[in-house]
Parts: C-alpha cells; sequence; structure tokens
C-alpha cells in the first residue's frame, strides 16, 4: 500500500464536530490568552464534549490593530502566545511573574521573557541545546529573515519596512551584516522566542492527539504588505523600484459595499513563483502542516481569479479580476505533500470556474447556517442543500455570536429561523448547533461563544472595523454552565461525531 493510499483526509473520513476558538481567546491573567494551563484545560473540556477539532484563527506575530489576518510573517508564530509559567517550570524564570509598579502587561511580558531567553541562553542541558539547535537549522529558512526584520523594525520604532533606510530596505548585504554585529543578542532572543512558539504548540497539539483532538488552522490568501514576507521576496510580489505595490487585493462593489473593499495586500508575481516551482508557496504550506492537522484556505476563489485594483485607488471599483494558477499550485502541493487536509473558504460569490478548482482535488466547501434564513428553500446554506464534503459553521469568527445576529433579526426572520429548526426562541443558541451536527456535513463547527450563549458583547470580529474590542474577546470558565458538557456530548453522541 502506498503512502497515498494509506492516508486518511481528517476532514471526511468520519462524522466529526469541533470548536472555533482563537487561543487569544483563553482565560487567564495577562492580556491575551496562551499556550498554558488554560489552552490544556480547553483540551480537556473539548474531549468531554465529544468534540474532536479545535478550529483556530491564523497564529502569526500580529500588527498593533492585532488582526490574526494581517501577520509579520506567514512562518512565525506570535510570541504574545508563550506561556509564561511553563517557561518557569522548565526554569528559565523565576517565581515572580507579576508587574512592576506602573508596569504595561506587555511590556511585562517583553521583560520576562528576555529574562527568560538570557536563562535559556545559559542553560548548558546537553539535550536543550541540541534541540534548540535543530530548531534553527531546520528553519533557517524563514527563521533568519525573521530574526532581522522583528530586530530591525524595533531599532526603527516599529516603522514598515518600506521606510527604513534605502539599505536595509533593499537589503544590502553589508547592511544586514551590520545589524547581525551590532544586534546579535536581539537576532538570538527572536530565534529563541520562535523555538519556545513551537515546542509549547507541538506539546499543546500533541496533548490534544492523545485525546483524538485535530488541530484546524488558518491560511489567509494574501500577505500583509508590512511583513518579513514581502520585504524578503520582493520578487514574489508585484511591486515597484521602492518595494511598494502596483496592485492590491480586494473585492469588486456588491451588494454590501457600493465602492468594494480595498484591502490593501500586494498581488502575487504569479508569473515568477511558477519559475521557481512555486518555492514559497511550498515551504508556506510545509509550515501549515508542521502545526496543523487541517488547514482552511481564506479567499479560496482567490487561487482561480482575484480581484486587482491600482495601489494609487482608494476604493476596489476600479479593479479587475486577473486569473491566478490555482490548480498548478494545488497540483504542487499533492505532489509534495501526497496529502491536501484542505477547506476552501468559498463563500460568497462563487463563480463554476472556482467550484471546478475545489471539485478538482476534492476540497470541501464550507456553509454558514446565519445565511441560511434569507430567500427560499433552495438557499444553499440550508442544510437539506448540503453535501457530505462540508464543514458547516453556525458562523464564524466575522460573524455576530448566534444569540446577538437571532436578536438582531425582524420577526418575519426569526420565525424563518424556529419554523426550520422546530424550535421556540428560547432553544438559541444551542437549536442552530443541533442543525449543524444534524446536517450531512461531515464536520461541523461552532463557536465558544455559541457553547456559551453569549450575545453580541462577545463577537471576535467586525469586518471593516478597526476599533473597540476587535480580535480581543475572552472567555471565562466560569461561563462554562453546569451541564453544559454533558448537553453536547449527547447530542453529538446523538448525531454520530463522537
Amino acid at each position: 500500500m502506498t503512502e497515498i493510499e494509506a492516508w486518511r483526509n481528517p476532514i471526511t473520513e468520519r462524522r466529526r464536530a469541533g470548536v472555533l476558538l482563537h487561543p487569544t481567546s483563553l482565560p487567564g491573567d495577562g492580556p491575551n490568552g496562551v499556550l498554558g494551563p488554560h489552552a490544556f484545560r480547553f483540551v480537556d473540556t473539548l474531549a468531554a464534549c465529544g468534540f474532536t477539532v479545535w478550529q483556530t484563527l491564523p497564529l502569526g506575530p500580529v500588527h498593533d490593530d492585532l488582526s490574526p489576518y494581517a501577520c509579520q510573517s506567514v512562518h512565525a508564530g506570535n510570541a504574545d502566545l508563550i506561556s509564561l509559567q511553563r517557561l518557569q517550570e522548565a526554569g528559565w524564570l523565576g517565581e515572580d511573574l507579576g508587574r512592576r509598579p506602573g508596569e504595561d502587561p506587555r511590556a511585562c511580558r517583553r521583560r520576562l521573557l528576555s529574562a527568560a531567553g538570557e536563562a535559556f541562553a545559559g542553560d548548558d542541558t546537553p539535550q536543550e541545546r541540541e534541540a534548540y539547535q535543530a530548531f534553527v537549522a531546520d528553519h533557517a529558512a524563514w527563521l533568519e529573515d525573521y530574526a532581522l526584520f522583528r530586530t530591525i523594525r524595533e531599532v526603527h520604532h516599529h516603522r514598515p519596512w518600506w521606510e527604513w533606510p534605502s539599505s536595509l530596505r533593499d537589503r544590502t548585504p553589508e547592511a544586514l551584516e551590520t545589524i547581525r554585529t551590532r544586534h546579535a543578542k536581539a537576532l538570538e532572543q527572536q530565534r529563541f522566542l520562535q523555538y519556545i512558539f513551537y515546542r509549547q504548540w507541538r506539546e499543546l497539539r500533541a496533548y490534544g492527539a492523545e485525546r483524538g483532538i485535530l488541530m484546524f488552522g488558518d491560511l489567509p490568501l494574501f500577505v500583509a504588505e508590512d511583513s518579513v514576507d514581502v520585504w524578503a521576496h520582493r520578487e514574489c510580489f508585484r511591486l515597484n523600484e521602492d518595494g511598494r505595490p502596483e496592485v492590491v487585493a480586494g473585492v469588486p462593489p456588491d451588494y454590501f459595499s457600493a465602492t468594494g473593499q480595498r484591502w490593501g495586500n500586494p498581488h502575487y508575481d504569479w508569473d515568477t513563483m511558477r519559475t521557481t516551482g512555486f518555492d514559497w508557496w511550498v515551504r508556506r504550506m510545509a509550515a501549515q502542516l508542521e502545526l496543523f492537522d487541517i488547514v482552511r484556505v481564506d479567499h479560496f476563489r482567490g487561487l482561480q481569479a482575484s480581484w486587482e485594483i491600482p495601489a494609487d485607488q482608494d476604493t476596489a471599483i476600479d479593479g479587475r479580476w486577473a486569473e491566478a494558477p490555482g490548480a498548478e499550485l494545488l497540483e504542487t502541493f499533492r505532489r509534495t505533500f501526497h496529502r491536501l487536509p484542505l477547506v476552501a473558504e468559498d463563500l460568497g460569490t462563487i463563480t463554476d470556474k472556482v467550484e471546478a478548482l475545489r471539485a478538482q482535488f476534492d476540497l470541501p466547501g464550507m456553509r454558514i447556517l446565519q445565511f441560511a434564513f434569507g430567500g427560499a428553500a433552495d438557499n444553499p446554506y440550508l442544510p437539506h442543500n448540503y453535501p457530505p464534503a462540508t464543514v458547516v459553521y453556525t458562523g464564524t469568527h466575522d460573524n455576530n455570536t448566534t444569540l446577538g445576529w437571532f436578536h438582531q433579526l425582524d420577526d418575519g426572520e426569526r420565525q424563518h429561523v424556529l419554523d426550520y429548526l422546530g424550535c421556540t426562541a428560547n432553544a438559541m443558541p444551542l437549536a442552530l448547533g443541533r442543525a449543524a451536527f444534524a446536517s450531512v456535513a461531515r464536520l461541523a463547527i461552532v463557536p465558544m461563544q455559541d457553547i456559551l450563549g453569549l450575545g453580541d458583547e462577545s463577537r471576535m470580529n467586525s469586518p471593516g472595523q478597526s476599533h473597540g474590542n476587535t480580535w480581543q474577546w475572552r472567555f471565562s470558565w466560569d461561563q462554562l454552565e453546569d451541564g453544559v458538557v454533558e448537553q453536547y456530548r449527547h447530542l453529538l453522541e446523538l448525531y454520530g461525531r463522537v
């Protein structure tokens, strides 16, 4: 039996259910959740309920807006997720993890992570040093550029890379060597942080695997302009001589926006990528498969064609559709990895060509139940219209919570929902989750907010808004009411998802 024949697709091999929760939303004392004891307790809770999938948002290092969809690297992990307590348990931090008088929480974390880095540098345990050196060697293709990027960014007060001195902006060997010489300690700290992030994530993933939990990640199609990926691989993007985009990504005007959406991400130079055998993409996917069992490709339709907007335009009106070599890329993945545990985010207006691309590689698509109750019985988001190779969600990180969504419907829309689900209003949000579990979709996902029965004050993101508590929602264990674990265990057993 070959490796391809032996491999079983974790998405379609059996009926599963999972929970969507980004690690930053875990409880804890710091400014955000981390990969510490609360993460392990969450895995235990999933297993007790009968869930077998934990879906997260992208895990990369964020900018000040905290969006995990515009990270500084497609390979690096977010050091804000590192558990200080686990560093303490490893012997690299003392007993006092508290803040000094007047110290900002994030400044406290930086100070403690720096102290842990210094302690680790003095740790001469052979096994530890060998593990660290092996990690640095195995990830050198991206780690060294990332360490440089983060160090230079800090030296220049977090300005974007195109505002750095031209020698650093354009990566002249002499300028980079000067950084390596003058800031060797800072570079080593960046390597240490990535080693620890990957180590803590690997241990958490192994803990989950022992309890039957798969990790489900998210891969944004485009990357942030202010990222190490664009700075270090300008040839892969359509940029001008100064490194700025010629065209940027977005979506055209539609029902929701008369001017469309101008995301601002640089577009890929697909011709150049093709000549390298899509090497940049292969390494990117390899990093995802190192972290996750399943990966969602966000804005999958962009692998067939994407909306190009001239960079000097303030809106998305004057863009055009430009085809992308998605079939060639996915075929390269299949040859390289011998498996494609991918989910296609195929929401919105999807063309026949996009559907054909998804079908060609047998990739499950997505359905959102909150989109199901507008129109007639042929609405593709209604459960009776699903093909089995589907991942169904009550809602995603971009949606309101189910309870918040339901309460914002008008009387007629609410009655439509209740008629379809055969329930009363006080059965929400559980009734919508039950519809997902009962459907033929092989994988059903509910956000943690729905399990806790929370309203619109607890939504994770409101697309188009960057103010307020966007990306900052967190839960507390006392919100998990008595009997909820048993209730979900019963439902998942009832619908064959345990």
